[in-house]
């Protein structure tokens, strides 16, 4: 790839919220890989993750994605496992204070960070590290120098906490050094590029470009991605709201899930989790446009693609088949009853008040005898909260579209 090439790539689902940042954001980019081209050396990359759960889903992979081009272009990329962040918490897309963690939850959730990363990540390019490296180093004057940098006013000006304020809501003082801490790991670093999701955009952009100037280094490019929507194709994907995509249980139901993504949603999909190039996604577009490729093809090569980053070429080709046979080859009707999903609802609530089943009693039966299903995978909990929309089997001849 030529230098122009490389940057519609690595801005490929950028959001900044603001034209004007993005485009100085490219321009500064392009430097830097001209630069880098001159000296022959890589950029150094970072995205940090903070051990918060143990479980990723596909929204979490979308920094991963970002970091693995830079690799393949040839660059020096750092995941750093916000050992110490994580202790204090990001409050960045939250409305109220996260719970402070302990070392030895952080700790236990790190394990299997990496693993699932490297399914995304080159294992052999990829640098772990843990920001306690350096941040457990800091005495409270480091603290105070580094707090000189910023006004009050930044922080409240955020929307996150003016809203807070707004209610008359708490805003606890240790929420404040986030920012900080995450200035001081990309300068830490000595980062030239460090990749964040748009909620990252004041700890990048301001924290961490100004800490970098502070201490006399070049201030990093910022790369901020989108956020992905969940499977409803509207909210974040996120655990609490139940409309993820989960990265480890299996090529089958990942197929599945992403075939309940809303055709609305399929751009951001392809443009923030595929390997395509932008010019395969206009490719495909356009032919969405015309009228020449189907949505249900454009969706199941998608799926396809997808599911085959996370398994093998196999597998996917062979969820492909399952989904398929299941959903084209008459197995599950074409017209049935649709049913809005209320929030809060479990599966048992969804049966009951779709009036699939003549009892509670009768609902859990089927439940433990593994006859409800949803997109063909079977559903085990019946207290559970219901997974994501899609077709919903209870027994062998009653479905519903759930929405």
């Amino acid at each position: 790839m030529n230098i122009e090439e490389q940057v519609e790539l690595l801005m490929q689902g950028a959001d900044y919220g603001d034209m004007e940042l993005q485009n100085a954001m490219a321009k500064e980019l392009r430097e830097r890989l001209l630069l880098a081209e001159k000296e022959k050396r890589p950029l150094r990359v970072y995205c940090g993750y903070d051990p918060t759960s143990t479980d990723l889903h596909l929204g979490h992979t979308i920094s991963m994605r970002k970091l693995r081009q830079f690799q393949d272009l040839g660059h020096e990329v750092t995941f750093l496992i916000g050992s110490y962040t994580a202790l204090v918490g990001d409050p960045s897309d939250k409305n109220k204070a996260r719970p402070v963690l302990t070392e030895e939850k952080v700790a236990e959730n790190a394990k299997t960070y990496a693993e699932q990363a490297f399914r995304v990540l080159d294992k052999e390019k990829t640098k772990i590290r843990y920001n306690g490296e350096w941040l457990s180093k800091l005495t409270l004057v480091d603290l105070i120098r580094l707090g000189q940098n910023f006004t009050v006013q930044q922080f409240l000006a955020r929307e996150n906490f003016s809203k807070r304020l707004d209610k008359g809501e708490p805003i606890y003082l240790h929420e404040t050094f986030y920012a900080l801490m995450q200035g001081y790991d990309a300068a830490a670093m000595e980062t030239d590029v460090q990749v964040g999701g748009s909620d990252q955009l004041f700890n990048i952009i301001v924290a961490g470009r100004k800490l970098q100037e502070a201490l006399g280094q070049k201030p990093l490019v910022g790369i901020i991605t989108g956020i992905l929507p969940g499977t409803d194709g509207t909210q974040r994907m996120s655990k609490s709201t139940g409309n993820i995509v989960p990265i480890n249980t299996g090529a089958d139901d990942m197929f599945g899930k992403l075939m309940s993504v809303p055709d609305s949603a399929m751009g951001i999909y392809m443009r923030l989790v595929t390997r395509w190039s932008p010019q395969e996604i206009t490719k495909i577009e356009s032919g969405l446009a015309a009228g020449t490729l189907h949505p249900r093809d454009a969706k199941m090569n998608m799926a396809e693609e997808i599911a085959s980053i996370f398994y093998t070429v196999e597998e996917a080709a062979s969820a492909r088949e399952n989904f398929i046979k299941m959903f084209q080859q008459k197995e599950i009707p074409d017209e049935m009853p649709d049913y809005a999903l209320k929030d809060g609802q479990t599966v048992l609530d969804v049966i009951i008040e779709a009036k699939l089943a003549e009892s509670k009693s009768k609902a859990r039966s089927l439940i433990d005898q593994k006859g409800v299903r949803l997109d063909g995978e079977v559903l085990e909990r019946g207290d559970a909260p219901f997974p994501h929309p899609g077709v919903l089997q209870v027994g062998k001849r009653r479905f519903l579209r759930v929405k």
